[in-house]
């Protein structure tokens, strides 16, 4: 019976120190000034074009989901014996440093001069949000489902979205740290 009880008070507390890591993060966005959600007031579930990280969800959720298949990846190689829900904590606390990041002049500046988002001004607060739950998303799937099958789904979202808009996760990791003038002359439909 302590066992179990033991076992509810740390899921407890795991959600807790979660909505905790999700309050922490929009409060500090918000210190930032990013705004909680579209400068035009508008709410929608999918942006598009302009509306790209303003909204619930965009084409670079899909990028955050893989996220989370990697943070799994790597959690089980070097933290396995960690509860479930321990690791799920610690790659929320990841995601939302990332999301900090993201949000920053430095990063916001490398994303205008290095890629085709010249016009980017960084995430609204429900957005980043919502990224950090697609991160959650893709850690859960990960720990369900077989490997083969998250190698699957990642390549087919990154294919997607390489077709859809011209950028995806990897493409965004080259960019950000080795721009190459052949990608970015690809993105901007060259």
């Amino acid at each position: 019976m302590s066992a179990a009880v033991g076992n509810g008070r740390r899921g407890f507390l795991t959600l807790l120190g979660g909505l905790a890591v999700f309050a922490i993060t929009a409060a500090v966005l918000a210190a930032f000034g990013q705004p909680w959600i579209a400068p035009d007031g508008t709410v929608e579930v999918w942006g598009f074009g302009s509306s790209t990280s303003q909204q619930f969800f965009d084409w670079y959720t899909l990028s955050h989901v893989i996220h989370g298949f990697l943070f799994y990846f790597a959690l089980w190689l070097v933290a396995r014996r960690l509860p479930l829900g321990v690791r799920a904590l610690i790659v929320l606390v990841v995601e939302a440093g990332w999301e900090i990041l993201e949000n920053t002049p430095w990063i916001i500046d490398r994303y205008r001069d290095v890629t085709i988002s010249g016009d980017y001004v960084g995430d609204t607060i429900l957005n980043s949000a919502c990224d950090i739950l697609a991160m959650l998303v893709g850690f859960i799937l990960a720990a369900r489902l077989p490997v083969w099958v998250t190698v699957a789904l990642a390549i087919v979202m990154e294919l997607v979205a390489a077709w859809v808009i011209r950028d995806n996760l990897t493409l965004n990791v080259i960019m950000l740290i080795y721009p190459l003038d052949g990608i970015l002359a690809w993105q901007a439909g060259g």
